[in-house]
């Protein structure tokens, strides 16, 4: 048995087990450093139980990760066909949407659909159902088909959520190269999205609001939001206080450090913040 050609022949079948059987490199040398230690029939033992490791989750994980991706990207694509239907558009063109505006609308509710049937596509039949939707969040947003700006100030918290949201399952991916390489894609997606709208709210009723996230929570909206923007305002990356760095003008302030970098959110936090929307 030549362990070296059997890896050779799995990695014609599956490109990426390299990065999966990565870290246990070391287990590898070791198993073929035994010599004439290791009786050959230890060896099948011994590589099942190492390729249990490299795959053994593998597929339920990606599978969770990517059916809570759908599941937000259900949130945002309803959100925004039932924002930009005929109704909804009439009541807001009152109210000064513009055809550039709902041209945009549009366009993300395009993308937020493209996103839903993408990821039922590589789920096939383990894609979880659409579920129902209140989105006054039981309340807290009464207005928000009936008024243009808070439908506007909840689409930015909709697309500032589901940035941080994909890179905080990005990790998670990195057994699966294809699988993250679509995330990513779909991840920078929903960022111009959420600055697209943020834009859009600035040209509005927030002449102050940046394109980015400054600080904690700088939406205007209130602490009903305060879950999306829970850590926005950490100004240490890699153990490096960035507000003790120089800037072109003096030290970097604390705006600047948090606009810098974005942060991710865990599972448990989107889902407390997405919760009160499902009805």
């Amino acid at each position: 048995m030549n362990l070296l050609n059997i890896i050779d022949e799995i990695e014609k079948v599956d490109p990426e087990f390299h990065e999966r059987i990565n870290p246990r490199r070391a287990a590898i040398k070791n198993i073929t450093s035994f010599g004439s230690k290791v009786a050959l029939s230890a060896l099948p033992f011994a590589m099942g139980t190492l390729f249990k490791k490299a795959y053994g989750q593998t597929s339920s994980s990606v599978t969770d990760v990517l059916n809570f991706a759908l599941t937000l990207e259900y949130l945002e694509a309803e959100f925004y066909t039932q924002g930009t239907n005929s109704v909804r558009t009439a009541t807001f063109t009152t109210q000064g949407q513009n055809a550039a505006a709902l041209g945009a609308l549009q366009q993300i509710t395009k993308d937020e659909n493209n996103h839903v049937a993408f990821l039922k596509s590589v789920l096939g039949s383990a894609a979880v159902a659409k579920p129902n939707f209140d989105f006054t969040a039981k309340g807290t947003f009464p207005t928000v088909f009936t008024n243009y700006d808070t439908f506007l100030a909840v689409a930015q918290v909709f697309e500032d959520t589901g940035v941080r949201a994909y890179k905080g399952q990005a990790g998670n991916l990195l057994g699966n190269q294809v699988v993250l390489t679509a995330a990513l894609n779909i991840h920078s997606v929903e960022a111009r999205h959420a600055s697209h709208l943020r834009q859009m709210r600035r040209a509005r009723t927030m002449p102050a609001l940046k394109p980015w996230i400054t600080g904690a929570n700088d939406t205007g909206i209130g602490a009903a939001v305060n879950g999306t923007y829970a850590g926005e305002d950490n100004v240490v990356q890699a153990g490096v206080d960035i507000t003790k760095l120089s800037g072109v003008s003096g030290m970097l302030s604390v705006n600047a450090a948090t606009e810098a970098f974005d942060e991710p959110l865990t599972k448990a936090q989107i889902l407390a913040i997405v919760t009160p929307f499902f009805a």
